[in-house]
This record gives C-alpha cells, structure tokens and sequence, in this order.
C-alpha cells in the first residue's frame, strides 16, 4: 500500500487491490502508478466529485489530462477510487487551484 498527501493533508491510501482494479479496466494506467499518487499531492486543480469525493486532475502534455478521484473520510484516512486519463481538460466545479 502507498500513501499520498492530499492538499488538506489526509493520507490517501492507494492498495495494490485498488490499484489492480483501477488498471483492468483502464490499461492506458498501468505504468502510472506513481503519477497516480504525485496527482493526489500535486494536482494542477481540484473539482469537486460525486458523493463528497474528490477529483485530482493534472495536465500530462496536449491532450491528456490524468483525473484522480479519491475520498477524504476524516482529517487522518483516506483512499483512491478510480483513476483514469481524458483526452481534454474536465469539466465541471474548480474548489482548488495551483497557483
């Protein structure tokens, strides 16, 4: 298991089980992994997800942008989703940005 620290500072756990999961049905991920985790703690902007989750999103070069959902449970857990890659910038509400 790996931890990455939101920008609230939670934990956010990402078990292999997950990550497992997270890579059969998305492929393009799996040499990811640690991408993953670096979105979690380096995203270029928050949005705001379904059912109080979170999503991670970073920009990986022209067309290609890695999203990361995850849910911060409590000020001391939390876990990654899904993970998966668009081909344009998401859509939606912005709660936090990089400066």
């Amino acid at each position: 298991m790996n931890i990455a620290y939101s920008i609230n500072d939670v934990p956010i756990r990402l078990s292999y089980e997950r990550w497992y999961h997270i890579t059969e049905n998305h492929d393009d991920l799996a040499s990811y992994f640690f991408e993953v985790l670096e979105t979690v703690e380096k995203p270029d902007f928050i949005m705001r997800g379904n059912k109080g989750s979170l999503k991670a999103v970073r920009n990986f070069g022209k067309n290609k942008w890695l999203i990361v959902i995850y849910r911060e449970i409590s000020r001391k857990d939390g876990f990654v989703i899904t993970s998966y890659f668009l081909d344009k910038k998401p859509k939606g509400e912005i709660i936090w940005q990089q400066n």
